[in-house]
């Protein structure tokens, strides 16, 4: 087995999408196409009883090879090489080995923070519509651990564990074309308050058990008078919230926008992810792709609009704004 030490120093933003409140360390992505290469996000979102995170593990399951983490800022990476079940076609070289556990180490993530640890690999090999289970385990200095490594058994409800892995579900490579650019230009029609146009809306679907979704939309003011999105609600959430994420210093945060977002006359504002985003908080009934979510937008000049949001894949690639 052979280790390989990396220690990030270079600036690098972190991959970050809606989900500070969950109960669970969970992936961003919900669904990864088979047979293609993916980016998935870890997101931790707590300490271990009130302490910070000092270093994250995930193991990686066979079928997910060529790993190569993201470098994290004031973070070691630590990649553990290993032997494959199976043998692997790597552009026409068969490969037998590589990483089968990345570790972030030497870093601090304080309790009252939440961060994404990145990485990149192939799904090779994992038929439509297994679910891919990455247990992970954050550390909290010498004496404190939270272990996310619980794996269902087939037919066991993964809500019935204390503390599930982080899983995805591979699905099967999506229709191109004019097909899915039909798709997408219907999920995507404009709809229009006073002087505000809004393009793009969607929401992230869910992992089981994640209480927590991430809203997006690009807002443009066509008028020539200053407004401000200053708040949104849906009846499938108990609140939502209008979240930002900023650097601070060389981390990557996320802040609630008490006074929501100003949309300059003639400007166009994107809530994506990595930066503004709509927070759907006590989810109801997490959102399934293929379903829709009502929510209503209000704007402090422009007033109130209701929109139908399509649940995406948080695949890589599944939107524009990804």
């Amino acid at each position: 087995m052979k280790t390989t030490k990396i220690l990030a120093l270079s600036a690098a933003l972190t991959t970050a999408a809606a989900g500070a409140a969950f109960a669970h360390a969970t992936f961003t992505e919900s669904t990864v196409t088979a047979d293609s290469y993916v980016v998935m996000s870890l997101q931790v979102p707590h300490g271990c009883d009130g302490k910070a995170t000092t270093e994250v593990r995930m193991e990686l399951p066979e079928g997910f090879v060529f790993a190569k983490p993201q470098p994290k800022p004031g973070w070691e990476l630590e990649i553990i090489d290993g032997e494959y079940k199976n043998a692997y076609n790597n552009h026409g070289t068969t490969v037998t080995s590589g990483p089968i556990e990345i570790r972030w180490k030497g870093g601090e993530l304080p309790d009252e923070y939440y961060d994404a640890f990145v990485l990149r690999g192939k799904i090779s090999g994992i038929a439509d519509s297994t679910v891919l289970a990455f247990p992970a385990t954050q550390m909290c200095g010498a004496d404190a651990s939270v272990a996310w490594t619980e794996v269902a058994a087939p037919g066991t409800n993964p809500h019935s564990l204390e503390s599930p892995a982080p899983t995805v579900t591979v699905v099967a490579q999506q229709a191109s074309g004019h097909d899915a650019m039909h798709a997408h230009d219907a999920a995507a029609a404009p709809s229009k308050v006073g002087n505000i146009e809004l393009d793009g809306a969607y929401v992230r679907a869910m992992l089981p058990g994640q209480p927590v979704g991430g809203g997006f939309v690009t807002i443009k003011n066509t008028g020539g008078e200053d407004d401000r999105l200053v708040s949104a609600s849906s009846p499938a959430a108990g609140t939502v919230e209008l979240h930002e994420m900023a650097m601070q210093g060389e981390v990557m945060r996320m802040r609630k926008l008490e006074e929501g977002t100003p949309v300059p006359a003639g400007a166009t504002v994107e809530l994506t992810s990595g930066g503004l985003h709509m927070m759907f908080m006590q989810v109801k009934t997490p959102f399934k792709e293929g379903d829709s979510v009502p929510v209503t937008l209000t704007f402090e000049k422009a007033g109130s609009i209701d929109l139908t949001l399509p649940v995406k894949s948080a695949a890589p690639g599944g939107h524009s704004h990804n």
